[in-house]
C-alpha cells in the first residue's frame, strides 16, 4: 500500500445551498484533492433558485491548491434522479475511481484517506462495488479487530466507487421484473420484513410516474451483480440536509441526522478476508427499520407535523 497516498478524484455534487455547499467545500479544502470534478442541475422554475444556484456554483471558484477543476454546469434543471445519475456517469467516463460527495454530505477528514486508500486496495476485486462514510449502528462493532466491515446494505452519504463497478449501473432496473418471476429474491433477504422494504423502493421506481432517485437503483445494482459495501466503523458523514427544504429527508426529527462526523485511526486494520458480516447487517437493519421506517409510518398515520411514511 502506497504511504503516501494521494486523494483520490473527488466529485462534488451541488445545486441551489450555498450556505451547506460551502461547509463541505471547506473540508475538500482540507484535503486537497488534485482532481475535482463538480456538477450542477439547472434552476428550477421559481424566482429564488436561478440566483441561489449562481451563489453556490461562486464557491468552486475559491479553489486555491494545486487543482485540476472541471466543471459540469447545466442550465435547464433534469432532477435529483437524473441530475445525480448523469454526473457520475459523467465522473466515471473521465476517472477509473473516485469519491462523490453532495452538498449536503459534511465528512470528517479522515473520511478522503479511508476512501483513496481502500480504493487503490480493493481496485481490482470486483466483489467491492462500494465504500462508504456512513455508519448508523451508534457505536455497535462485531468485530473490534478491524477498521471496517463488508455488507450488503450501502449507504450514499459520502461514498466512493470504480467505473468497472458503476458501469453495471441500471437507472431503470429493468431486469427485476423478470428475476422477481424467477423467484431469485425469495430467498436473500434475511427476514420477510427486509425484503418487502427493500424490493418496495425497486418497485416505486418501476411504478413511479417521475423517478427524483438514484440511490435505490444502485442498491439494486449491486443485488444483482452480489457487490458488496465497505462500511467504516465509525461514522465519518454529518448530513446537513435534513429538514423542510430537503427533496427526500424531510423530517428534522430523523435518527440519522443525529449522527456526527467522526474521524478514523490510521494506519487502518484491513481484514485479510472479503466476507460479508451478516451480524452487522442485522443489527443494522433492526435498528434502522424500528427508528426509521417504523417510527415514520406511524407518525405518519398519527398525522405528526415533519413526517413523510415514505422510506
Amino acid at each position: 500500500m502506497n504511504t503516501d497516498l494521494s486523494i483520490s478524484p473527488l466529485l462534488f455534487i451541488i445545486f441551489n445551498r450555498p450556505e451547506q455547499t460551502r461547509k463541505v467545500f471547506e473540508m475538500i479544502k482540507k484535503a486537497r484533492p488534485k482532481k475535482l470534478y463538480v456538477a450542477a442541475d439547472g434552476p428550477r422554475q421559481n424566482s429564488t433558485d436561478e440566483q441561489r444556484c449562481k451563489e453556490t456554483r461562486a464557491i468552486i471558484d475559491l479553489v486555491d491548491w494545486d487543482c485540476e477543476v472541471k466543471t459540469l454546469f447545466r442550465e435547464e434543471n433534469i432532477g435529483c434522479g437524473l441530475g445525480p445519475k448523469k454526473a457520475i456517469d459523467w465522473f466515471f467516463e473521465n476517472e477509473e475511481e473516485g469519491i462523490i460527495l453532495e452538498d449536503d454530505c459534511l465528512p470528517s477528514e479522515s473520511f478522503f484517506k479511508f476512501c483513496s486508500e481502500l480504493l487503490e486496495k480493493y481496485r481490482d476485486n470486483s466483489q467491492i462495488m462500494h465504500i462508504g462514510g456512513s455508519n448508523f449502528q451508534n457505536g455497535y462493532v462485531s468485530d473490534s479487530d478491524y477498521s471496517y466491515y463488508f455488507s450488503y446494505f450501502s449507504h450514499e452519504w459520502g461514498w466512493a466507487s470504480w467505473r468497472r463497478a458503476w458501469k453495471h449501473y441500471d437507472y431503470e432496473v429493468s431486469t427485476y421484473p423478470e428475476l422477481k418471476k424467477k423467484g431469485y429474491f425469495d430467498k436473500y433477504f434475511s427476514n420477510f420484513i427486509e425484503k418487502k422494504y427493500r424490493l418496495s423502493k425497486i418497485e416505486k421506481t418501476i411504478n413511479a410516474e417521475e423517478v427524483t432517485w438514484w440511490d435505490y437503483q444502485w442498491d439494486y445494482t449491486k443485488l444483482i451483480n452480489s457487490g458488496l459495501s465497505i462500511i467504516p466503523h465509525q461514522n465519518m458523514i454529518k448530513n446537513l440536509g435534513f429538514g423542510e427544504d430537503a427533496t427526500h429527508t424531510l423530517s428534522a426529527n430523523d435518527e440519522r441526522q443525529k449522527n456526527e462526523a467522526h474521524e478514523l485511526k490510521f494506519p487502518l486494520a484491513h481484514p485479510s478476508f472479503v466476507i460479508r458480516d451478516i451480524k452487522a447487517d442485522k443489527k443494522y437493519f433492526n435498528w434502522f427499520f424500528k427508528t426509521t421506517v417504523l417510527r415514520r409510518k406511524i407518525l405518519s398515520f398519527l398525522r405528526f407535523p415533519g413526517y413523510s411514511s415514505l422510506g
